[in-house]
């Protein structure tokens, strides 16, 4: 109760403050600045909101930031991010939809929280019949010092992705996965019986998610009859058929694919075809 008097009370202090500065005409920058991430994620997007404090010569985890305790996982409002469609976290599942991004700090290891409640104050209003996921993860030490707390998305790939927290000398990582195989496949097999085929995206996507290769070569074949002067259709083919072992056909993909790219001046084209060609003569 004292916690949620206290919050209102902040709140309405904060409110005040702004309407005050504002009624004066000034602008004055924020003690914590705010962030927006968004990234692609699989076939969605994820989206980031949060406050970003400073260090400022003080000792956080532990002191600042106790042990063992919900934190909104940066400053003001809390933290909240979004997912456009399902994904799991360390390997459990979570719905599309928003959160709040609370943690719990520790000194080997935190707890990571997606919140149904992700439109308040701190963590004062912090309910844990509201949660949707936990999971744990290692805390580690940072060789670099992290002035400014920093929330983002690495090691992203179309189904991986990693989200890290770093601030002061501790850094966590939490992954992520998402499930999207069996909704383009069935993407790719619904454009195909229309009139106009994929013929290009189909085969990229079966050549690198190694789907049948004698599928994507025909696919990637009837694209190259529809369009004999795009040498990135020609590098695809190239790939596709030295994937599958023909290095002479792979060559003399690759040489018609140079001959185009120099006429076209196109110097990446170049390089990638010249590349084909040198790996289908070894």
């Amino acid at each position: 109760m004292k916690q949620t008097i206290k919050a209102i009370l902040l709140f309405a202090l904060t409110v005040s403050l702004t309407a005050d500065l504002q009624a004066q005409g000034l602008k004055m920058p924020q003690p914590s600045t705010s962030q927006t991430v968004t990234q692609n994620f699989g076939l969605g997007k994820i989206t980031l909101n949060y406050s970003r404090p400073n260090v400022k010569g003080r000792k956080i985890f532990g002191d600042l930031e106790p042990y063992g305790s919900v934190w909104r996982t940066g400053a003001n409002s809390a933290t909240t991010i979004s997912f456009t469609e399902p994904v799991k976290i360390d390997g459990k599942e979570l719905p599309a939809g928003e959160y709040g991004l609370f943690t719990i700090p520790g000194k080997d290891e935190w707890t990571v929280i997606f919140n149904k409640g992700a439109k308040q104050w701190g963590s004062y209003e912090y309910k844990e019949a509201d949660d949707a996921l936990r999971v744990k993860v290692k805390a580690n030490k940072l060789k670099d010092k992290v002035e400014t707390f920093t929330i983002q998305f690495t090691d992203v790939y179309p189904t991986t992705a990693k989200l890290q927290l770093m601030w002061e000398n501790t850094g966590i990582s939490v992954d992520m996965t998402t499930e999207v195989d069996a909704t383009v496949m069935a993407s790719i097999d619904a454009a195909m019986k229309g009139e106009k085929k994929p013929y290009f995206q189909a085969a990229q996507y079966y050549y690198a998610n190694d789907k049948d290769l004698n599928k994507a070569l025909e696919w990637a074949t009837a694209a190259d009859a529809a369009d004999g002067k795009a040498p990135w259709i020609k590098l695809l083919k190239g790939r596709i058929q030295l994937k599958t072992g023909d290095k002479a056909g792979a060559a003399k993909t690759a040489a018609s694919g140079l001959q185009l790219a120099t006429e076209m001046k196109n110097p990446e084209y170049v390089r990638l075809h010249t590349q084909l060609l040198n790996e289908a003569k070894k």
